[in-house]
């Protein structure tokens, strides 16, 4: 009898730590692949957002967080990336401490499209074309007008962007599309 009251209490406590350990990660499975983005790319994401010590940066999908690092290690802004994997946010927390800017970062575990992104001055992100269209709406609502957003490979339909980028890389051509929010209008985008 004792053995059996313990071994119910273990179960007991194995059932508790699952339930915490659940409650605790999203629901949701990423929709997007991890693919890291090329320095290469990252770097002209940044230059054609003009990003500067200002800014308040957001990736969306970030991934290892190595498009916020960098715009905090090389202009000084304060970024946040927001990603659905806890294994990517363990990742990107550790690279931005090896990188010395946990001060200038924040990563949020979350789904992108319940996310609070509004106080951000840059916006980018690596998603696909489907995502892209999805977050549309909501980017052209949430963020003030002169917001800058920058996609790798992937554009936003109809939203024509500022600047298209071709770029030559080992793995074949890779785009980046530049867009800034513009004023508000009735206009249903």
């Amino acid at each position: 009898m004792r053995v059996h009251r313990e071994l119910m209490a273990a179960l007991a406590a194995v059932l508790i730590v699952a339930v915490v350990a659940g409650a605790q990660t999203p629901t949701k499975q990423p929709e997007v692949p991890y693919v890291p983005t090329h320095e290469k790319i990252v770097a002209e994401m940044l230059k054609v957002a003009n990003v500067k010590k200002g800014d308040v940066l957001y990736d969306l999908g970030s991934g290892d967080g190595r498009i916020v690092i960098t715009a905090a290690k090389q202009f000084g802004t304060r970024g946040v990336g927001i990603d659905i994997d806890p294994e990517r946010i363990k990742e990107a927390n550790e690279n931005a401490r090896k990188a010395g800017v946990t001060d200038r970062t924040k990563f949020i575990l979350g789904d992108i499209f319940e996310a609070d992104f509004r106080e951000a001055t840059v916006v980018t992100m690596y998603l696909l074309q489907e995502v892209n269209m999805r977050l549309r709406p909501k980017l052209l609502r949430d963020l003030r007008p002169g917001t800058r957003v920058v996609s790798h490979n992937y554009d936003l339909g109809d939203w024509k962007p500022r600047r298209t980028i071709k770029m030559a890389m080992p793995d074949g051509d890779h785009w980046v599309y530049f867009w800034v929010v513009p004023p508000r209008t009735t206009e249903k985008r």
